[in-house]
């Protein structure tokens, strides 16, 4: 692919500190961001507060710190961008039920609690929650997780980005899945 080169180069230049690398990278990815935010976005609630491009350049602002990964190519940068919009994400989402749960009101005694209703927190935070626990069981596992349905990575990307063979990628990607299935069935039930 022709537009790989430019990027990989300036995400090398990034890691060797040239600042203004981000701002080459940012408008050949671009496109790819913004699909990956537009995915992302579908999977919230309707009337979500966020849309792709603000998605987008939050994850830019996160990305532009001091310190950057020593990024091995496109699809590795994409992956930490799509890890950074996954952030983002969650951290609207737990500071939205915060607010629902009172958000600095003040606290009401255990006897008006018991006809409060239950709410139970969104599926996105759900699934980060499952997915700490796989990153504490198996790290691997959950980047591959990540890499796939956050990043909208392709096996064969994320076998580039880890350096493994395509087949232990899809294996694994197989046997995570099947957990976060089932951890994600079991907190349904609670």
């Amino acid at each position: 692919m022709q537009v790989s080169q430019p990027i990989t180069n300036a995400l090398h230049d990034l890691a060797k500190g040239d600042s203004s690398a981000l701002d080459r990278v940012m408008p050949l990815v671009y496109v790819e961001l913004r699909r990956l935010a537009g995915h992302y976005l579908r999977q919230e609630r309707p009337g979500h507060t966020l849309q792709p491009t603000a998605l987008v350049h939050e994850a830019y602002f996160r990305l532009s710190g001091d310190s950057q990964p020593d990024y091995q190519n496109r699809a590795h940068f994409l992956g930490v961008a799509a890890h950074a919009m996954r952030q983002i994400l969650i951290d609207h989402a737990r500071t939205r039920n915060a607010a629902k749960r009172g958000g600095g009101k003040a606290p009401f005694s255990i006897e008006e609690g018991w006809d409060a209703p239950v709410e139970r927190p969104s599926s996105l935070i759900q699934v980060d929650d499952a997915l700490r626990t796989l990153e504490v069981q198996d790290p691997r596992k959950a980047q591959l997780i990540e890499m796939r349905f956050f990043g909208g990575m392709t096996a064969e990307e994320s076998a580039e980005v880890l350096q493994l063979p395509v087949q232990t990628v899809r294996s694994e990607l197989r046997i995570a899945q099947a957990w976060l299935k089932r951890e994600l069935d079991n907190t349904a039930k609670f």
